[in-house]
This record gives C-alpha cells, sequence and structure tokens, in this order.
C-alpha cells in the first residue's frame, strides 16, 4: 500500500477526533501559515536567519521525486541521530507518491514518526514562527514540498559540562553531585531524589531574545497553592531581553529590593533543593546556569547547612551554636574595638589596655580611620583571591594579608591589634553556609563602624535596634524574614537554635507545611531491645 493510501486509511479512521488547530495571529507577518510551496517557504526561514553562519538547509529528494529539506542550528543538534535516524530512513524510503496539502497533520506526523524516522519526540507546527521558535530550541525542522505543515524532530545536542561536585559550597558528608548549565540533567537530579508523582515541574520561558526555559518545581500536596500562585504571578510580570543567570530572576522577584538581605536562596545541590521542596517550599531551575532558587527563606535557614541533616544532631546543634557566634563577630568586632578605644577605655582591663595603648602609640590615625584602612584592604587582597586564576588565588590572598599586614605594622600606620581585630573578623565571615548571607554582613560592617565612631556603644545599640526592626519587617514570599522567632512559634524552635533528632521533627514548619503538616510517623525513637529475664 502507498503512502497516500495510508494516509487517507487513517483519514478516514481518526477524522471525527483529530482537527488542525490554525493560528489565532495569522495578521502578524512573523505568525505566516506555511504556505507549502518549497522555494517561498525556505525564503522566508532564510530571511529571518539572514547572516546567520550557523543555519544549515539540507535539500534533498524523495525517491528522486518531492523536495524536502532539513533545517538545523548546527552545534545544537546530534549530527549522528539526524544522520542515521532521520535522512537516511527517509533517503531509502521507497517509491513515495506526493503528499497532498489536505492531509490532515496528525496522519502526516503519525505515519513518518512510526513508519520512517526513529526519534521519539517528534511534533506537528503551521507557522513560521512555530518553525523559528522550535529551530532555536535546538530541534530539526523537516519541510516538504506541497505540505503546509513542518516537521519537528527532536534531537537536540551540543557540548555541556558533566555532573561535578558543586563549585561554590563544599561537601563534607552528602552526595558530591552539583547542578549543571543543562535544564533537563538538573531536572533528571531532581526526580532520582524525589521518585514521586506529586514532584510537579512547571515549564515556562522568560526574556524576549533570550527565550530562556524556566521550570518551577513542588510538591503538590505539600506545598500552598497560594504560593505556587504568587510565583508563577511574579515570573509572567518578568519583562526583559534577556535571563542570563539566575541573579536576574532573584533580583526581579524578591520582596524589597532595596534590602541587603538575601530573600531568595541559591545553590548549586540538587540534595539542598530537594530537603527543601519536602518542607512545602518551591524551587527554580533556569536554563544555562547550575544555581537553583529557592522560596521562601528565612534569616535561620541561611545560617543553616545540609551537613547539619547528615551527621548527629548534637554535633549539628554545637556547631549551629558556633555559627551565631561567628556572625556577631564578623558584624560587631571591628565597631566593639573602635567605641572601646575612641569612647569606653575604662570597659578594657587594665593590662589589656596598656597593650592595646602602647601598640597605638606610633599609629597617626583614629581607631575608625585605621579600621576602615585594614577592613578595605582585607575585603579588596579578598576579591582580588577570588578573581585571580584558582592555581595562585589563594596564596596571592594569604601572602598578600600576611605581607601587608607585617608592613603596615612595622611602618606604624596600623597597630597589631588591629590586625589580630580584622583577621579575626574576616575568618568569621566565611563561616556562613550561603554565600549571599555571608556578603549581607560584611556590608553591614561599615555603616556598624560608622555608628560606632559617632556614638560609640550607643550608636552601636541604635545601629542594632535599626537592623532588627528591618528585619522584622521584611518578607520572603509573605513569610516573616525572623520567623520562627518573630513572631514567635514555638514548635518550629526545635531547628533553629538547636537542631533535633529526625525522629523528634514529626511535624513540618507553620510556614510553609500547613497543608501537610506530618512529616513522618510518631515513635520512631530507636530505643534499646528488651532483655529476657
Amino acid at each position: 500500500m502507498g503512502i497516500l493510501g495510508w494516509l487517507k486509511k487513517k483519514k478516514l479512521q481518526s477524522s471525527q477526533n483529530h482537527e488542525p488547530q490554525l493560528c489565532s495571529r495569522q495578521d502578524d507577518a512573523k505568525y505566516n501559515q506555511l504556505t507549502g510551496h518549497f522555494h517561498d517557504d525556505i525564503k522566508q526561514l532564510k530571511g529571518i536567519f539572514d547572516r546567520s553562519s550557523d543555519i544549515v538547509f539540507y535539500e534533498f529528494r524523495l525517491s528522486g521525486i518531492q523536495k524536502g529539506v532539513l533545517i538545523c542550528l548546527d552545534g545544537m543538534v546530534d549530527a549522528e541521530i539526524i544522520d542515521s535516524d532521520v535522512m537516511k530512513p527517509l533517503l531509502n524510503v521507497g517509491r513515495m507518491t506526493f503528499f497532498s496539502a489536505d492531509i490532515p497533520l496528525r496522519d502526516m506526523e503519525t505515519f513518518l514518526q512510526e513508519q520512517i524516522i526513529h526519534v521519539s519526540q517528534v511534533s506537528i507546527g503551521q507557522t513560521i514562527q512555530e518553525a523559528v521558535e522550535h529551530l532555536l530550541d535546538g530541534d530539526t525542522v523537516l519541510l516538504l514540498d506541497g505540505v503546509k505543515q513542518a516537521l519537528f524532530i527532536s534531537a537536540k545536542g551540543w557540548d555541556m559540562r558533566s555532573v561535578e561536585e558543586p563549585a561554590t559550597e563544599a561537601v563534607i558528608r552528602g552526595p558530591r553531585e552539583g547542578f549543571t548549565e543543562n535544564l533537563r540533567t538538573n531536572t533528571s537530579l531532581l526526580r532520582r531524589r524525589l521518585k514521586t508523582s506529586q514532584l510537579k515541574m512547571e515549564a515556562i520561558k522568560v526574556g524576549r531574545l533570550s527565550n530562556t526555559n524556566i521550570v518551577i518545581t513542588y510538591l503538590d500536596g505539600v506545598v500552598e497553592p497560594s504560593l505556587v500562585a504568587e510565583v508563577r504571578e511574579r515570573l509572567r510580570r518578568i519583562d526583559i531581553d534577556a535571563i542570563l543567570e539566575s541573579g536576574y530572576i532573584e533580583e526581579l522577584i524578591g520582596d524589597n529590593p532595596f534590602s541587603v538581605f538575601p530573600q531568595v536562596n541559591n545553590t548549586e545541590r540538587p540534595d539542598k533543593v530537594a530537603a527543601n521542596l519536602l518542607e512545602g517550599k518551591i524551587g527554580i531551575l533556569i536554563d544555562n546556569t547550575p544555581f537553583a532558587l529557592i522560596m521562601p527563606i528565612t534569616f535561620y535557614e541561611m545560617l543553616q547547612s545540609s551537613e547539619d541533616y547528615y551527621q548527629h544532631f548534637m554535633v549539628s546543634t554545637v556547631i549551629r551554636w558556633l555559627r551565631f557566634c561567628m556572625i556577631g563577630i564578623a558584624l560587631l568586632l571591628p565597631s566593639l574595638y573602635i567605641a572601646i578605644t575612641t569612647y569606653h577605655p575604662e570597659m578594657l582591663p587594665t593590662t589589656l589596655l596598656l597593650s592595646v595603648a602602647s601598640g597605638r602609640e606610633t599609629v597617626p590615625f583614629p581607631a575608625f580611620v585605621e579600621a576602615l584602612i585594614m577592613e578595605i584592604s582585607f575585603e579588596g587582597l579578598r576579591e582580588a583571591g577570588v578573581r585571580l586564576p584558582r592555581t595562585v588565588g589563594q596564596a596571592v590572598s594569604i601572602v598578600g594579608a600576611l605581607v601587608i599586614g607585617q608592613a603596615a605594622v612595622q611602618a606604624g600606620i596600623v597597630s597589631a591589634t588591629m590586625v589580630i581585630v580584622v583577621s579575626i573578623t574576616g575568618i568569621s565571615s566565611f563561616i556562613f553556609p550561603v554565600f549571599s548571607q555571608g556578603i549581607a554582613i560584611r556590608l553591614l560592617r561599615f555603616p556598624m563602624m560608622i555608628c560606632a565612631a559617632t556614638l560609640g556603644l550607643y550608636g552601636i545599640l541604635v545601629a542594632i535596634l535599626i537592623l532588627l526592626i528591618h528585619m522584622a519587617r521584611l518578607r520572603s514570599f509573605g513569610v516573616p524574614y525572623l520567623s520562627p522567632v518573630a513572631p514567635l512559634n514555638l514548635t518550629s524552635l526545635k531547628d533553629i537554635y538547636v537542631r533535633v533528632p529526625w525522629w523528634g521533627m514529626v511535624d513540618r514548619s507553620d510556614q510553609t507545611g500547613k497543608k501537610n503538616r506530618k512529616r513522618m510517623s510518631h515513635s520512631l525513637r530507636p530505643r534499646s531491645p528488651q532483655r529476657k529475664s
């Protein structure tokens, strides 16, 4: 039976179910229907991709009779798949009768997919715009003379980085897989961890020129529907030329754009995203970047690490206490040094006061200028260490800090005590599991130093009160930034200052897990086996 006969038979079987869907924007030139005139359609596409050296038009004839063309973007398709599963079957097919223009597009798709083309994902379109969108997305377009539809063949293939350990989040204990720049690789990393149909992944495109693929992922039945609707709405409001990295999205969907505190968490770790989805939160995966976004977040979650839940709860609790101490040092230690040495020297023990005073005898600057010089120098060295090549970055930053610090003390520009204060402060600012939270504390250190230089300890107290008021008013997708401490929720405090054992965390947080509070069953606490008497 010939191709035309097979197609007409399929037409009789499915005429009631399969009807062509016409484009509703036919008046727009870029949404023109495919005419079925081979050279006219190719001319339109060549005009759209004018001066594009990477566009490939491969013309051929089916059985030496019917004209056809395969169109793709070089570097975005798998050439082996196109050659073995598309071109060879098309060229090797027997004598082919002309396709008729009135054949339903579903019948043509079914015939080509079932009988000729050996690629699983094949779809049909009727407009030039659809063909352009599929080409830019990495698909291959097949046009046949006399047919008013185009066949879109998914044979994407481009160079990409393999799954590696996250570069910005050191893994002490846990999976050493990190997200990559490929969106489908990232979604598969989540699917492997949450093997449930409740894991939803909604795809949208953002960016007029980039058409960046974005996936909103959440656990249906756990997340609040209102939160999902809010995230969708904020993403749909974005009207921008291009999204090149997740930082674009993070800045455009935050609640308070003028706050230094991050209101959206970012991570390279799929296990961290999966853990947050289990808490009723939402993740956003963006194509071409290994950083995923998590929302909503709170201040205390930014001080928690994934390893806190992979090791013994007592160890995790002590480490959390250490982090809380270090955040106070990173924020306040230079300010306290300035305030005490300038306004309140009587607070220091006599021996320590004499040691500090003797060290500052040759320093020509007040304590504030001395601290400012050292802090700016330290931040500059740290930034230089980040930007330099990895092989020399750490060595230059460490050696530079030692050499400059020692030379500054010997030259009498700063005191040895100030070098110690800045060093301890710098070390403390590296303890934050979330890099963006550490940057926020580093930036707030300078206003604290100014307040300490003007009003002493009273200035520090006023600055802390203003900071707490700002944080109390801050929201992340409607969730209070200081929750569950302000407003107070005693049930959720079991995972803030301490990390209770897993068998004690039966319920999810009230903030994001209201729809499904129960995390696990009761009575999971390990017990010693009963000895028989």
